[in-house]
Parts: C-alpha cells; structure tokens; sequence
C-alpha cells in the first residue's frame, strides 16, 4: 500500500496514514489503500484494537482538492458515496477504533476521526470542516456525526463557519476524549488500546454495536435491542469464567474471548 501503513503492537493494529507530502489528504487512491488496511486488521484475529493516526504534520488534512475541483455533479456524488461508504464501515467496524489526531484533522480527516469510536488528541491537532469556503459541504457524513456528537448548535456553528478549533476547543465541546502532549499520544492511544484488549472481546464487540445501532433508534427499541445483546453474552465461556473468578473470590488471569 502506497498510502497506508499497518504495523501491529501486540492484539493493537495500528493503521498510519501515510501521505505526508500531501499532508495525507484523501483521494481515490488513498480510499483504496485505506479499504486494504481495514480489511487486513478485520481478519487479523489477533487484533483486537485498531488506532488510526497520520504521519508528518497531519492526520488527515482533508479530501484531495485537486481531485476535486474538476469535478461535475455525478463525479461529486460518485466521490461522496465513495468516502461515506468507507468512513460508515470504519464507524461500524466490528472492532474498537481509536483515533490518535496527531496534527490536522480538517474536512474529510476530521469526518474521518468522528467515525472512530474514541478520539485521543495531540495539543498540535486542529480539527475544522471548511467546505463552505470552498462551496461545498461535509460530504463523508460531517454534517451528520458531527450534529450527534458535540451537538446541532455547536455543529452548526463549526460549519458554517469553517472556523478551525484547536484540540483544547475540541475536548471541551466533547469532539474528542483526551488531549495529551504530542511526545505522549501514541502512548496513550495504545494504552487505552491495551485496557480495552483486556477485556472480553466479545463483549466489547457486542457493545460496540448495542451503542452504533442503538443511537439511532426510539429508546424503547434501543433497550429492546440492548436486552437480545445482553442476553447473548450468556452464552459466552468468558461470561462463565469471569463470574465464577468473581464469586470465588479471585482475578481472572485472561479471556478466552470465545
């Protein structure tokens, strides 16, 4: 892959975004990289936990203008329903995706980190969507995950503003979970990596998708779906294990994940 690089560390994947002449801005060719990583990680089952960051100064400066510009309506909407197609299957990846925005994330790298589950940020990161300025939209699901995590005001303002906020900004209207110093934040995206790899695998899994799927629901749906999830992490040997390590008294050394 030209444009993606996957290393792994221990049960973590770790997907770098690698076009950093480009300031590892998205275009065709890169989704396509991008589809062949996540597609390495997903039938790695030693993988548990996937990080996506970007190398040089940027996690994802955007979508490629210069591919852009010489579009015409159908390509536009063929390029849109290409990177939303991509960014949903990131945002409903059957793993636990960790975002480490290492510079920055604007436009489609930022549409990019609020498809991951969690976002752990560097004090160098920038996030923004400046479509407007350059007369179009948010066109990899911006307008919609952004309105539904930090909020419709706040979303609203961020896009018609195109205004650039830095990651102090983006922690207090809640885009992202952490910021840390730059020199830290692969250590703390892989330390929380490694908690949640601890874990029970199929109940991070499973609640994974209890949140994706519920979000969208009426809550009486949701807690429907919730329940048949529930239920199903019955009939898993790590829910045997780590209840009979709780009852009699003693720490469970590792999940079978099965």
């Amino acid at each position: 892959m030209a444009f993606v690089e996957v290393t792994k560390q221990g049960n973590i994947g770790i997907i770098t975004m690698n076009r950093p002449e480009a300031l590892n801005a998205l275009s065709s060719a890169v989704f396509a990289d991008l589809t062949k990583a996540l597609d390495q990680v997903e039938h790695d089952d030693d993988v548990y936990v996937v990080i996506i960051t970007g190398a040089g100064r940027a996690f994802v400066a955007g979508a490629d203008i210069g591919e852009m510009a010489h579009m015409n309506v159908e390509e536009g909407l063929s390029f849109s329903e290409l990177g939303n197609g991509l960014l949903m299957r990131v945002d409903m990846f059957p793993k636990p995706t960790i975002a480490a925005v290492n510079g920055f994330a604007l436009g489609g790298g930022c549409e990019l980190s609020l498809a991951c589950d969690i976002r752990i940020a560097s004090e160098k990161a920038k996030f923004g969507q400046p479509e407007v300025g350059l007369g179009i939209i948010p066109g990899f699901g911006g307008t919609q995950r952004m309105a539904r995590i930090i909020g419709t005001g706040p979303a609203m303002e961020l896009i018609f503003t195109a205004d650039t906020i830095d990651a102090k900004q983006a922690e207090k209207i809640g885009m992202v979970n952490h910021v840390v110093p730059a020199e830290e934040l692969m250590d703390a995206a892989i330390a929380m990596a490694e908690k949640i790899a601890s874990k029970a695998q199929v109940a991070i899994r499973t609640s994974k998708m209890a949140l994706r799927r519920g979000i969208d629901c009426d809550i009486n749906t949701a807690v429907t779906y919730e329940a048949l999830a529930f239920a199903t992490c019955f009939g898993t040997e790590d829910q045997k294990d780590a209840m009979k390590a709780f009852v009699e008294k003693r720490k469970l050394e590792k999940f079978k994940n099965r």
